[in-house]
């Protein structure tokens, strides 16, 4: 394993404001105790961390690692960080086009900033409490949030910043998320309730009640018929949006599951826990695929790269993870942070990653991973590879791979051909369009807004004059 690599950068051309170690994991391959389902690690410094992985089976159930996926090429670096919040960045969240970078804080404030050089960033007042959770639509134009004070709101990210509120629940949101087709999204809440809202008629649509504790994170699958939800009931719930029932829980955790997302390929999902651990399940299965103790604390947030591939997680032991699903080892441990990582999320195109912790930054990595453009792979809809497994026999799993860098001429002409992409013009004008649909849904919803408030203060004018009247002498 090779020996630390401690590195500086500068922001903007100054002095170093910050040092940023790398520890990076073993090039070769990892320790994979047989079947094992407890992590091995808890004595091990961090240069042993990458046999501190433990493996129902192969991590190669993800998909075999080979020329068609995506590699490291360079050392992930930090590209710039953003201080305006005043207390603890509590989330992030990049906008499609990767322009944007939106955060949230315990200061009861959200901040849009640009990943333009030089340009000004947006501050949205508007919640009483922290705010907990943001999420931009799929579009990029409608922005979301979820707060302490019991309310969501949909805001337009620009310079006004307007913002719809939706009483949503009787307790902390915790999380929110935008279905795929950015017609619905989710909310979890401290009530113990997971919640489907319309995005475009501004309604609750059902509330799904099974977990006896907080709900801490809510995600809709890819395809957006599933969503998963990660409760301080120490479980893991899938649920059918159409049914609305409850199809699976998983009781692995020995603590509150802070976080869970959905692969790309949308066949396994990822749990994060106060148990320092983090946990990978095949659904179709149900079978416990990997189990990383990596963290000496609580992992707080974890996102996948589009690839698939890789696995960036978030902790309070103020470090963040790197982790190489396809071998299932780690790849870097960043120290950036000064105080507890409080969340993390790769951009789209996974050209990018962004943490916020305690100490009221926000970070903005670059993964520099030798990939083709995600962003190609994102549009334009593909034949999923199917990866084989390794000698143990695990079921496949679909996973969206990208065409990789040296393939064979023969191996090109096996693939099956790919779908006719879609002109750049037209697929810009489509994005346009619905982009002006939020807009204009967003003002509609706002007026409305306004005028209800003018009828109710209509309504108690009539009825305040018709005490005057009553109590005039005849």
């Amino acid at each position: 394993m090779e020996p630390a690599i401690q590195l500086s950068f500068q922001s903007g051309g100054k002095k170093p404001r910050r040092r940023v170690s790398f520890n990076r994991g073993g090039r070769g391959e990892a320790k994979r105790p047989a079947l094992l389902l407890a992590a091995v690690g808890g004595a091990e410094t961090e240069r042993d961390a990458t046999a501190a992985a433990a493996f129902s089976g192969s991590s190669d159930a993800l998909g075999a690692p080979g020329p068609a996926m995506a590699a490291p090429c360079l050392d992930p670096s930090l590209e710039r960080h953003f201080k305006g919040h005043r207390d603890a960045v509590t989330c992030v969240d990049f906008s499609l086009n990767t322009k944007q970078l939106a955060s949230g804080s315990m200061d009861s404030c959200l901040m849009v900033w640009h990943m333009k050089p030089q340009s000004r960033a947006y501050r949205f007042a508007g919640h009483k409490d922290t705010v907990t959770c943001v999420n931009f639509s799929p579009s990029g134009h409608l922005l979301a949030s979820g707060s302490r004070d019991k309310t969501v709101r949909i805001w337009v990210p620009n310079v006004k910043g307007e913002s719809t509120v939706f009483r949503a629940h009787t307790a902390t949101v915790r999380s929110i998320h935008f279905c795929s087709d950015g017609q619905s999204f989710v909310t979890a809440s401290d009530d113990k309730t997971v919640k489907v809202w319309s995005t475009h008629r501004q309604k609750f649509l059902f509330s799904l009640s099974q977990h006896i504790n907080w709900v801490r994170c809510a995600k809709f699958s890819p395809d957006g018929r599933l969503i998963v939800s990660a409760s301080d009931d120490k479980t893991v719930k899938v649920w059918d949006k159409t049914s609305r029932e409850c199809v699976h829980s998983y009781c692995e955790h020995g603590s509150f599951v802070t976080y869970v997302d959905f692969h790309p390929s949308g066949t396994c999902i990822a749990a994060a826990g106060m148990d320092n651990t983090v946990k990978v399940w095949d659904m179709r299965t149900h079978r416990l695929l990997q189990h990383y103790q990596l963290h000496s604390a609580a992992v707080n947030a974890l996102s996948f790269h589009p690839s698939g591939s890789y696995l960036v997680t978030a902790s309070s032991d103020s470090t963040l993870k790197i982790l190489d699903l396809m071998e299932g080892r780690l790849l870097y441990t960043l120290h950036g942070h000064q105080g507890p990582a409080t969340t993390v999320a790769f951009s789209r195109t996974g050209e990018y990653f962004a943490s916020g912790g305690s100490d009221e930054q926000v970070m903005v990595w670059k993964s520099n991973f030798d990939v083709v453009n995600y962003g190609e792979v994102l549009r334009v809809q593909r034949p999923l590879a199917t990866l084989a497994s390794s000698s143990r026999t695990l079921p496949e799993v679909d996973s969206p791979v990208p065409p990789g860098r040296g393939r064979s001429q023969e191996s090109m002409q096996s693939q099956p051909q790919e779908p006719v992409s879609i002109p750049q013009t037209l697929t810009s004008t489509l994005e346009h369009i619905v982009g002006q649909l939020d807009v204009l849904t967003q003002t509609v919803s706002l007026l409305e807004q306004r005028l209800t408030l003018t009828e109710d203060k209509l309504k108690q004018c009539l009825e305040n004059q018709q005490l005057i009247m009553q109590r005039a002498p005849p």
